[in-house]
């Protein structure tokens, strides 16, 4: 299971999410207040290193990479 920060965010918030993962990436695809919200998981290699995502901007994707699970909480924070 890959971000399990994230997971464990969107479960105390109730709010219901799908989540797959191909290739060792995790993909979370979730609906609030009628806008749709992905988080992408990339990798360079074999490990992930960042993620692609919206939940800034609902229409805009845009990169995080480093230590991306805290700033995709972050985000979620605001959101949410």
């Amino acid at each position: 299971m890959r971000l399990p920060r994230v997971q464990a965010f969107l479960k105390e918030k109730n709010i219901t999410f799908s989540y797959t993962e191909e290739d060792g990436c995790a993909s979370i695809d979730f609906i609030l207040r009628g806008l749709e919200y992905h988080i992408w998981e990339f990798a360079d290699g074999d490990e992930p290193c960042g993620a692609e995502t919206n939940l800034m901007h609902a229409g805009h994707m845009e990169d995080v990479t480093g230590a991306y699970e805290d700033e995709l909480l972050r985000m979620l924070e605001i959101i949410a």
